[in-house]
């Protein structure tokens, strides 16, 4: 995801657009004090309006936040959009 240098973007299986950035936090965890996810922002059609937004939690934690971005910033785009998906299709029941 990284290589591309700025956000991806995604049509999700709900037929709305989405651009992903990953971000990162302190975790608490002092053994992987930082984490990585994945922000999704929903764009509304027509004027570029942001509507709304999904987020994974922590996928890697490690030492440092330039660890985790990295090691986030390996994922395929196919493995985010996928991830997209699953969000929008909610937890499996």
């Amino acid at each position: 995801m990284a290589v591309h240098k700025r956000p991806a973007a995604f049509e999700g299986v709900d037929g709305r657009s989405y651009s992903v950035d990953i971000l990162t936090d302190t975790t608490g965890d002092r053994h992987a004090p930082w984490g990585a996810y994945l922000f999704f922002v929903r764009w509304g059609q027509g004027e570029p309006e942001v509507t709304g937004h999904l987020e994974t939690g922590f996928l890697v934690t490690g030492a440092s936040e330039a660890v985790v971005r990295h090691q986030l910033g390996a994922m395929q785009l196919a493995t985010v959009k996928a991830t997209l998906d699953g969000l929008l299709r909610g937890p499996a029941t």
